[in-house]
């Protein structure tokens, strides 16, 4: 079983605020730090360095290439990647501020210059039974949904950021969902952020899938056919939250990968992602497996 994850390459530009700027507001910041991101990237690191040894594929511009370097240093597989001469790596804004939250504007760049051609390419290389884990950071997330299932690959979606692109898929291809309570109630129509409404919610409208539900604070769930599993958050104090959810994906992926249960999988993924909030950064600040314990 090999892991493919398609996805976003990003630059990040974090600046430290004391508070998020409001609309019309002018605010300085004490720190501007430049890292590594992109959801794609951020679980290809996570699951590289939980031990799954999975492919990147995705696009950068030759502004980008450290970003490679990241990559092969959390034992990813960069063959897959593609370097374009004409565009520029895609890149978010991070204010993060005195409590550890943060907001995020994001430019697409190279990651909304995936093609067709390029997809099949890189799914020449995996078959029936291989993973596949995309979220909506790239151009054409329909074609590859379509042509990875044709394939009979496993698909793993986290649908964020949610627009028109997710609501364009046939979800009823997709296998697991790793979502938070704000992209399970857009999928499901209800206002709440009740976790068991949502995940009943959920488990109604895709009943052959695997669901798996971030809830912050309140720690995560996992539900298919035969029930639910709740897992406790693990509490720590948060220094800056922006590749949490990425985390918690990459090493639930890879736990599942390796035969585990969705149990272990989750308590797994849940002290990885706390340790992650405990540091700075996005893809630095994923704890190798060794770290766990």
């Amino acid at each position: 079983m090999k892991i493919l994850s398609f996805g976003s390459l990003n630059i990040d530009y974090v600046y430290s605020v004391e508070h998020i700027v409001k609309r019309g507001e002018t605010i300085s910041s004490s720190a501007l730090n430049v890292y590594s991101g992109g959801k794609g990237l951020n679980q290809s690191v996570a699951m590289g360095k939980a031990g799954a040894h999975p492919y990147h594929a995705g696009m950068i511009g030759e502004d980008g290439m450290f970003l490679l370097d990241v990559l092969k240093k959390a034992d990813v597989d960069i063959s897959k990647t593609k370097v374009s001469k004409e565009i520029r790596t895609g890149n978010a804004i991070i204010q993060n501020d005195a409590d550890g939250d943060n907001c995020i504007l994001l430019f697409g760049g190279a990651n909304r210059a995936i093609d067709e051609k390029y997809i099949a390419e890189v799914l020449e290389g995996f078959s029936a039974g291989d993973i596949l884990v995309c979220q909506n950071e790239i151009s054409n997330l329909r074609a590859l949904v379509t042509m990875a299932h044709d394939r009979g690959m496993t698909i793993v979606l986290n649908p964020s950021p949610m627009d028109r692109d997710v609501s364009e898929l046939d979800l009823d291809m997709i296998d697991y969902f790793v979502l938070n309570e704000i992209e399970a109630g857009q999928l499901t129509g209800l206002e709440t952020k009740d976790g068991n409404a949502l995940m009943e919610a959920m488990r109604k409208r895709f009943p052959h899938a695997r669901i798996v539900l971030t809830l912050g604070d309140k720690g995560s769930m996992y539900g298919d056919a035969d029930g639910v599993i709740r897992q406790e958050v693990i509490p720590v104090k948060p220094v800056d939250t922006t590749a949490a959810g990425d985390t918690f994906l990459g090493y639930f992926t890879a736990c599942i990968s390796k035969g585990r249960t969705p149990a272990q999988a989750l308590a797994t993924a849940a002290k990885a992602s706390a340790i992650t909030i405990t540091r700075a950064g996005a893809a630095p600040s994923i704890p190798w497996m060794k770290e766990i314990g």
